[in-house]
């Protein structure tokens, strides 16, 4: 009887002690298939929040492109701009100069013509007057030339004159400041050939002085003249040294 009893109570116990195991094990399975679903939740939630995250890397990177792609463009159609500025700067001041030019030249032809106004000439006359005035013009100057001319001629034939009736050691005058060079000698008669003429006022039997680095060589006399050129004889007692050509004359 007593050993029914202890192997009832051990039964008991032992039915005691695998409950109390089993609602160990089983609180230890619920614990960890709580666990298993709370890290698979984590698991879920991190791989959605990486799938997220690449997600948002691939849409950010694809907006980097895309604005550098736009900055790029922002950057060309800046240089473009900035080019057509420029060109459109550069027009506008050649338009303003040609402006100015042209608003220039309208202002000169409207002072003309209100000088024509003013003559009170119509201006089918103009043409016509500006031909006589030319004409006019030619004329005075032809006998202005033809003055100059018949007054060389005349102090030409005044001087012949003058030297025909009153020899002059001197000679006639000339033109102050008068000089020229020497561009021909012949020792052997003793005459010379000077660079200058009747255009620049010398006379026959005018007298001129031969100089050479600022020292008096001799004296000369002029025996015929040409338009650019004449000449002169050597005056006897005069004659320092050997007239050279290059020699400097002076009146």
């Amino acid at each position: 009887m007593l050993i029914r009893i202890t192997l009832i109570v051990a039964i008991i116990a032992g039915l005691a002690a695998g409950a109390l195991n089993f609602l160990q094990v089983k609180e230890k399975i619920t614990t960890t298939i709580s666990q298993r679903d709370q890290n698979a939740k984590e698991r879920d939630e991190e791989k959605g929040l990486k799938v997220k995250a690449l997600k948002l890397a691939k849409d950010t990177q694809a907006t980097l492109d895309k604005t550098k792609e736009e900055l790029t463009s922002t950057k060309t159609e800046r240089d473009t701009a900035v080019a057509e500025a420029a060109d459109q700067l550069k027009k506008a001041t050649a338009l303003a100069e040609n402006l100015k030019k042209t608003t220039g030249e309208r202002e000169d032809a409207q002072n003309k013509l209100a000088a024509w106004n003013a003559l009170n000439i119509p201006i089918d006359q103009i043409k016509s007057t500006l031909a006589s005035l030319k004409t006019i013009t030619e004329e005075r100057d032809a006998i202005a030339e033809e003055k100059k001319i018949l007054i060389a001629s005349n102090r030409k034939y005044k001087a012949k004159l003058d030297e025909l009736l009153d020899p002059s050691e001197a000679g006639p005058e000339m033109t102050q400041g008068l000089k020229g060079k020497v561009v021909a000698v012949d020792p052997k008669y003793d005459f010379v050939v000077l660079n200058i003429g009747a255009k620049e006022g010398v006379l026959e039997a005018g007298q001129m002085l031969v100089n050479r680095n600022g020292k008096l060589i001799a004296k000369v006399k002029i025996k015929s003249v040409q338009n650019d050129r004449c000449i002169a004889n050597v005056m006897p007692g005069w004659k320092v040294s050997d007239v050279l050509e290059g020699d400097q004359v002076l009146y």
